[in-house]
């Protein structure tokens, strides 16, 4: 055997040890920590106390959101979660024995939520928020399956998910999930009280907060080490505010009440919740016992502040803050006032307001072009809302009214361009 002919036979072997060990990592890293599965369904009513727990603890969650397709039954699933990658559908979590969770013990529940792993062994996509689910504890697990056994099952086929290649593979999501994901579980910091804790586990957990306000990478991975830093939203263009930036969404400088009032009612002294956000406080914070309400925040308010992001350097010329002037007497000032004073309680002030200086711009261009309200609920019954001027502004003009109020009354936030607004629209 020649020289050059045993070199390359070493140089394959080689590879293949090494493709062989790539493929036992990502293997082991998909399956440590989990335990054998009991395919035992039971038969018992489950407890009353336990189901409403449960049923708290999935407003908690905001089940319901993702798992119900608009004008389709409730938990049925078939609701499209768009990302980057394609189309993700959420899967049907009614009892239904064919097409939903009937035949799913409190073990495959337990494993989806901590493991992000299906009854029948399929990896779940992060759509599904495991990542920060995985912090659920076993207790809570347990009563969101005793709950979820008793909702009205729904013989609703779950529909495939439409995701371009490499990542409709499972073996695409094993090796995401061996990079990005780690089972863990909600370990209390003992130099902490309790409730600062309950409101960690809420925030971090049940509530996946992260899910939105953690900044992600190319490959959709939360960046967990920059914490609630803020992100945009994968293609809803919305900007979710860093929590942890006093200058963003951070409520460091809030009282307690105010920060209560805005998760319990979607309004308060200092904002009120728009956009996604103010879906998050319909659907679950407004349902929260107060206790937890507080819980939430005491975390909040004791994050450690980290400085706001730097403003981009745009100069906002003479031409474009004159338009932006005439478009904003015209269009904003019956409502904001001709110095951006706002009515209180009714329309916010937009002198020194947060979404107006914050560096990214999104939000502001998303209320103007859409409009938007605060959301409806028991302590804020018919909110003011602000209509849309997207159909009558063109991008121009948007960026136009955007930089005068990024840079008027004291505001010191740099200008937009129809490129950021065009950016947005799409």
């Amino acid at each position: 055997m020649s020289s050059t002919r045993f070199f390359w036979i070493k140089l394959l072997v080689g590879l293949l040890l090494l493709a062989g060990l790539f493929v036992a990592t990502v293997v082991w890293l998909n399956v440590r920590g989990e335990s054998p599965m009991t395919d035992v369904v039971s038969a018992a009513a489950p407890n009353p106390e336990l189901v409403s727990r449960g049923a708290y603890l999935a407003r908690a969650a905001n089940c319901a959101s993702c798992h119900t397709a608009r004008g389709g039954e409730v938990y049925a699933g078939g609701k499209a979660l768009p990302t980057p990658f394609g189309l993700v559908f959420a899967g049907n979590l009614t009892p239904d024995n064919e097409t939903g969770i009937g035949r799913w013990s409190a073990d495959h529940f337990w494993r989806a939520l901590h493991h992000g792993r299906s009854r029948d062994g399929r990896l779940l996509y992060p759509a599904f928020p495991y990542t920060e689910y995985t912090h659920v504890t076993r207790e809570d697990s347990d009563a969101l399956y005793a709950f979820l056994r008793t909702v009205p099952a729904v013989h609703q086929p779950n529909q495939a998910h439409d995701l371009r290649f490499p990542y409709r593979t499972q073996a695409a999501l094993a090796v995401w999930r061996a990079l990005y994901f780690s089972p863990g579980e909600f370990e209390p910091e003992r130099a902490k009280s309790a409730e600062w804790n309950r409101g960690a586990y809420l925030v971090r957990g049940l509530g996946h907060c992260a899910a939105c306000h953690a900044p992600r990478n190319a490959m959709g991975a939360t960046q967990n080490n920059l914490g609630l830093d803020g992100g945009l939203m994968p293609m809803q263009n919305w900007y979710a505010p860093s929590l942890a930036s006093p200058a963003e969404a951070g409520v460091q400088d809030w009282s307690m009440q105010e920060v209560v009032d805005l998760l319990k009612t979607g309004v308060s002294a200092k904002g009120a919740a728009m956009g996604p956000m103010a879906e998050v406080v319909y659907s679950s914070t407004q349902h929260l016992s107060e206790a937890d309400l507080q819980a939430m925040a005491t975390f909040l308010r004791e994050l450690p502040p980290h400085a706001p992001a730097p403003q981009p350097n745009t100069h906002v010329g003479s031409t474009v803050r004159e338009l932006g002037a005439k478009l904003y007497k015209a269009q904003c000032a019956e409502c904001h006032g001709d110095s951006g004073e706002g009515r209180d309680g009714i329309y916010p002030a937009l002198a020194g307001h947060r979404t107006i200086t914050q560096a990214s711009s999104a939000n502001l261009i998303k209320i103007i072009v859409h409009g938007g309200f605060p959301p409806t609920t028991s302590g804020n019954p018919r909110p003011y809302g602000m209509p849309p001027f997207g159909q009558s502004l063109n991008n121009e003009e948007i960026a136009a009214l955007s930089s005068y109020v990024r840079s008027a009354w004291g505001n010191k936030a740099s200008g937009v361009t129809p490129f950021d607004v065009n950016r947005v629209r799409r």
